[in-house]
């Protein structure tokens, strides 16, 4: 499930605003692989497709900052939806009130079979679009190859290579659906893992406006931009660790879009395979103070490769 969150955090945003190409500049020059640029990506989006099936589940910590404050969570992947127990605002524990109020929310989707599978039915279609997105990388861009940096903690495998590729839109790519429009005015950089073929992280800006739909017509504006980070975190398993949104737009043309926002993704735990929503949200109880006190919110070097 988190190589589509992966996929859905960088693609949900089509977004954020600085300039082209930014981020770090390739740390070393070597000749260009013999691969070609493209079949590099086709490599990944494979790996990534064919991780999108395995059956690791894990819980980890989600810590999500914005100019109004951060949030903390407890998340656990489960056979129903994802379950989620909010245990911190501004780095502060809940309040008796507001702790309850999550466990009541909790409570309701466990017994709300019909809730339940709504939320699942959403994050199946996220999924879907996702999907269908991470599989017109090839074919929606023109890549380059730009040297090579090297993986860390939370980005690719540390010390392993990672291929740097710029990229900007193909002038004769036709989007199948309103889906794959989000690509169209896209640019930037992408670090493919070269021994697993894993893409471990993605770097775009939006060059000019960009319309979509998805069920709510409006457009995202040009200068936004997204940053996603992925990496392995056990036994080949990789995950999302960081995510950076900044972009502005509108929904059905009259309300403005205005998200900057940077989440961090941290102490991963194994989890059953068959784990449950209900018994998730047994176990997230069950930890909450070992969550806490696991690691300060938001450090850095709490996240473990």
């Amino acid at each position: 499930m988190q190589p589509v969150r992966f996929w859905l955090s960088a693609i949900a945003g089509a977004l954020l605003a600085t300039p082209l190409f930014a981020g770090p500049p390739p740390t070393q020059t070597e000749p260009a692989p013999s691969v070609s640029p493209v079949e590099i990506v086709r490599q990944a989006v494979q790996s990534e497709g064919a991780a999108q099936n395995s059956p690791a589940k894990y819980m980890f910590r989600d810590r999500k900052q914005t100019p109004h404050g951060s949030q903390t969570r407890l998340m656990a992947e489960t056979v129903n939806a994802m379950a989620a127990f909010t245990i911190a605002y501004d780095d502060k524990p809940l309040t008796p009130e507001q702790r309850q109020a999550e466990l009541d929310r909790l409570h309701h989707l466990c017994v709300s079979p019909d809730d339940l599978r709504r939320k699942h039915k959403q994050e199946l279609d996220d999924a879907d679009r996702v999907g269908r997105i991470v599989k017109a990388l090839p074919e929606a861009f023109l890549y380059h190859y730009a040297g090579t940096e090297t993986g860390r903690d939370g980005m690719g495998v540390s010390g392993a290579p990672l291929v740097r590729l710029n990229f900007r839109p193909r002038p004769d790519y036709d989007p199948p659906s309103q889906v794959e429009r989000v690509l169209l005015g896209m640019e930037g950089y992408i670090l493919v893992d070269a021994g697993s073929h894993r893409i471990a992280k993605i770097d775009g800006t939006l060059q000019k406006d960009v319309s979509f739909g998805w069920g709510i017509l409006g457009h995202l504006d040009r200068g936004g931009r997204f940053v996603v980070e992925q990496g392995r975190i056990d036994q080949g398993a990789w995950e999302i660790t960081r995510m950076q949104l900044s972009f502005t737009g509108k929904i059905l043309f009259f309300k403005s879009i205005n998200i900057q926002s940077t989440e961090v993704f941290s102490n991963f735990q194994p989890v059953p395979k068959d784990l449950t929503f209900t018994k998730a949200v047994d176990l997230l109880v069950e930890q909450e103070s070992t969550f806490a006190e696991n690691a300060r919110p938001g450090d850095p070097s709490a996240r473990k490769p």
